[in-house]
């Protein structure tokens, strides 16, 4: 059961926007576990008896210098943004890789199944469609709150395949900040189980007209142990490229 407070200051639009992730809501923070609280500065996910937050937000830190310098990523390079593809990212989490490729220009339609999860990335792309500095970005990306396996077939018989696959599969972190170390503490505790990688990986392959591109540790193992066809290697992340199985015939 995901919760979620409303505190005093908490917009009646914050409380509409959260509405359509069927969370309960309650009339107190609780003793224990993890919920999620809504006040003047958005939604964010706590845990009980801890001072740490977290929140969405494309506007600034480490979301700013991505958003400015993504045309340098390597995730550029891997989607072949020069190319101007359509981009759908079937694991959304927090939103993060889907806002730096919609600050390249992309259209990204972002999957996210987590209630949880899905209303913080709402709140997220809420508050950046008001930000002078990302309301043009926030528009590229359309948030479906469902399990992107299972909708990624209809979506694709409806409105055509995508020209890419993205897929960034929970792993260890490894990264050693303090900061980095609780975030991924409280969003782990949160979103529990990670998806079933071959189930995933087979439906992006049946989707994508072009490429898939994963997302792993520089030195993990291959998603489901399959091998890509090619890969672009960074200091602590590589992406790994596979070919789909039906591929665009333009």
């Amino acid at each position: 059961m995901y919760k979620i407070y409303f505190d005093e200051t908490a917009s009646a639009e914050l409380r509409s926007l959260a509405a359509p992730f069927g969370l309960t809501v309650i009339d107190r923070q609780p003793e224990e576990g993890s919920f999620l609280i809504a006040d003047e500065s958005g939604i964010s996910l706590c845990r009980a008896g801890e001072k740490g937050r977290v929140r969405v937000d494309f506007d600034g830190g480490a979301a700013h210098y991505r958003r400015t310098k993504g045309g340098g990523e390597l995730i550029a390079k891997a989607v072949n943004h020069t190319a101007q593809p359509t981009v759908w990212d079937a694991t959304g989490g927090l939103g993060r890789d889907s806002f730096v490729l919609a600050s390249l220009g992309l259209k990204v339609q972002t999957f996210e199944q987590n209630p949880a999860v899905a209303c913080l990335l709402s709140d997220g792309l809420n508050r950046a469609g008001q930000s002078e500095e990302t309301r043009e970005i926030a528009p590229r990306i359309t948030l479906h709150f469902s399990n992107a396996v299972d909708l990624m077939q209809a979506l694709a018989t409806q409105n055509g395949r995508p020209d890419v696959v993205y897929l960034d599969p929970m792993y260890p972190e490894r990264r050693k900040t303090a900061a980095v170390k609780k975030e991924m503490a409280y969003f782990h505790d949160l979103v529990g189980a990670a998806q079933d990688e071959a189930e995933l990986l087979d439906a992006a392959l049946n989707t994508a007209k072009k490429r898939i591109v994963v997302k792993r540790p520089r030195l993990g193992e291959f998603l489901d142990g399959r091998k890509p066809a090619y890969q672009y290697t960074g200091k602590s992340t590589r992406f790994d490229v596979y070919l789909p199985i039906r591929p665009s015939e333009d």
